[in-house]
């Protein structure tokens, strides 16, 4: 909370506030959703990371689709996206014609709560359709069924047109065409790098479904285990073991990396934040190992290295919000019987025979373990002592700045948990610029001093007796793994100069070698500074510096050479050139800009493809006269001299 909310606060003695008969509002149904969208699709956001919500609206309707498949009608769907609009045709039954306006404008109105169709669908609560359709500008709906169809337009959930039944030579199967809305879902535009991952993984959990994206076709033969290949970027250190039962697949396997990897799902849904079953799919593949080596290891040693993926299929399945990241069920279905039984009994008979018969991959488990389990003896001491010096060094006052939301360590606040991040900075210039700006309730500073340890090749113990590495992992909370990460968004925000760029090298190197999964899970971020502010000398305030009724009128923020020019043939000769070398020369009141609600970050990814290990070897390892001649290759000399002779500059 501000000083400025304090005050008003302040201003407004308790007990004068009127309430009365005038104050209780009935809202209709797509009213709720429009003022109360988070309740049902999460956060809004523009479409620049994989959980807003315009991915949301496109998952709900894919999930009924889906849902049709695994009923066993239709064996393709066709997925169209462009910036703005998205359509979905999929092969199934088709929604009876008569209830084809009542499913998308009728709250709570679905076939999935009663009927044995949907046993174990996703889409339980009849909300979904009801949401995508409230938030569009543009809906329609059209049900295609025994030789007849039927087609709805909506705008925000209001009906516009209704057709009558009419024939049709259409196979069975739903059209599903809708706009978000561009009030709601403000600049947002679909991005084909967040709904391919998301398109795949209904293949990966649907063997033999078809998903054609945008022309691509996308399908699996091999479950998960086809996820795995996709996802790794380590080769497995033994063949993928992949074990399938009746509502339940799963893979498993150990890499040369730190930290654990999975990818659990429920019922086709990929439930990123985990639940019961994840909980009881680690304890019982632990517990499984430990009994068949029958040695008293330590489940962390187990699981060290270990890459892994469930699904399971729950009746009536209980999430932990309408989002569906985290179950929320203890029972698989209504005779029972518990999630963590039914998976610790399966994973203890399949995964214990398996490692009977299959002993060459039982040894090179074994010696895993083994590595793990010295690496972390070795490291008990070193650990010990850098959490005592991080204690002695007072963490929080001098290298971090942390946000309210953990000062206060608000644990019923999960919103907020999920909204807080924090920037990684260089030094006290931009740290201090940054740190008077920033939402306090939300956003956390970390302070590096200098350039951190280039830590290709380096070691745990090395990491731990580096002072910076070791204060930043106990910021973050990570020394044991990123389940108790306590930012959502881990920002790098360094200087657009060669420096700045270094530093944010050293800190990706240090990300991808030792917490891999922290960028796989989407939470590490660039923060994208302007180089250039490109200002109408006439127009254009000039009282100080703080400028915060300037306009796109008078003054424009480059974040690309292109940008600037472009400026500059937008002011002409009144064009004033000023170039950011560093966070530092930012103004507070400017920065105030650049870390809000409209701030420009880039996601990290981490791709199988990407080849990460053969990067970081060239441009990180002792390969020095080679990475020298070939900068000398590629070097690239601009002239902007032109800049100084033809434009003022302040």
């Amino acid at each position: 909370m501000t000083m400025e909310n304090d005050d008003i606060f302040e201003q407004q003695p308790l007990g004068t506030a009127e309430y009365n008969e005038n104050d209780i509002q009935t809202l209709s149904w797509e009213e709720h959703i429009q003022r109360r969208p988070g309740m049902y699709i999460g956060k809004l956001g523009d479409g620049s990371t994989s959980d807003d919500g315009i991915y949301v609206l496109l998952k709900e309707v894919l999930d009924n689709s889906v849902d049709e498949y695994m009923m066993g009608f239709g064996n393709h769907i066709d997925v169209t996206v462009d910036a703005e609009s998205v359509s979905v045709r999929d092969f199934g039954r088709g929604i009876p014609l008569g209830k084809l306006v009542d499913v998308c404008s009728k709250m709570n109105t679905g076939a999935k709560y009663d009927s044995a169709a949907f046993k174990k669908s996703v889409g339980l609560n009849g909300v979904g359709i009801k949401a995508v359709n409230a938030l569009s500008t543009d809906f329609e709906i059209t049900a295609f069924r025994e030789g007849q169809c039927k087609k709805a337009h909506f705008s925000m959930g209001h009906l516009v047109e209704e057709s009558p039944i009419e024939p049709t030579d259409e196979p069975n199967g739903t059209l599903v065409r809708f706009t978000p809305s561009a009030d709601i879902f403000k600049g947002y535009s679909f991005r084909d790098e967040f709904i391919e991952p998301l398109l795949r993984n209904y293949t990966y959990l649907n063997t033999g479904l078809k998903i054609i994206f945008n022309g691509r076709s996308f399908v699996s033969r091999h479950g998960l285990l086809d996820l795995l290949n996709a996802n790794m970027t380590d080769t497995p250190l033994y063949p993928i073991i992949h074990l399938k039962g009746t509502d339940i697949e799963v893979a498993i396997t150990h890499v040369n990396q730190y930290g654990e990897e999975y990818y659990s799902f429920v019922n086709g849904q990929h439930t990123t934040q985990g639940g019961t079953h994840l909980t009881a799919f680690k304890e019982a593949v632990s517990r499984t190992l430990k009994d068949y080596f029958n040695r008293n290891f330590e489940y962390s040693d187990i699981r060290n290295g270990m890459v892994a993926a469930v699904a399971i299929k729950v009746e009536d399945p209980v999430f932990e919000s309408q989002t569906k990241t985290r179950l929320g069920s203890r029972e698989m279905s209504r005779d029972g019987v518990t999630i963590a039984k039914f998976i610790g009994d399966f994973i203890r008979k399949e995964l214990d025979n398996y490692l009977h018969r299959e002993l060459d991959v039982a040894e090179v488990i074994l010696k895993k373990v083994q590595a793990s389990e010295r690496d972390r003896k070795a490291m008990a001491g070193v650990a010990k002592k850098a959490r005592e010096t991080a204690k002695k060094v007072s963490l929080y006052n001098r290298k971090l700045n942390d946000c309210r939301v953990h000062l206060n360590d608000a644990r019923g606040d999960e919103d907020k948990k999920q909204a807080s991040s924090i920037f990684i900075t260089e030094g006290d210039s931009a740290g201090g610029s940054i740190e008077k700006v920033r939402n306090v309730e939300t956003q956390a500073v970390f302070k590096l001093r200098g350039k951190p340890l280039n830590s290709y090749g380096a070691t745990q113990k090395e990491l731990y007796t580096n002072e910076e590495f070791s204060l930043l992992q106990a910021a973050l909370n990570i020394e044991e793994g990123i389940d108790n990460l306590r930012y959502n968004k881990v920002i790098i925000a360094t200087d657009a100069d060669v420096d700045g760029m270094h530093i944010r090298l050293l800190m990706l190197t240090f990300f991808l070698q030792f917490f891999p999964d922290l960028i796989k899970k989407g939470h590490v971020y660039v923060l994208q500074t302007p180089l250039f502010r490109v200002r109408n000398k006439k127009t254009a305030k000039r009282s100080g510096r703080v400028r915060s009724g300037d306009t796109p009128d008078d003054t424009i923020y480059c974040y690309s050479d292109q940008e600037r020019i472009d400026a500059i043939a937008k002011f002409g000769a009144n064009a004033e050139i000023t170039r950011f070398k560093g966070l530092g020369e930012i103004s507070p009141d400017e920065f105030r800009g650049f870390i809000g609600e409209d701030m420009r970050i880039d996601r990290v990814s981490l791709r199988k493809e990407d080849g990460v290990a053969e990067v970081l070897e060239f441009y990180m390892g002792k390969n020095t006269l080679e990475r020298q001649e070939f900068i000398i290759k590629n070097l690239i000399v601009e002239d902007d001299s032109h800049i100084d002779q033809e434009y003022a500059i302040e």
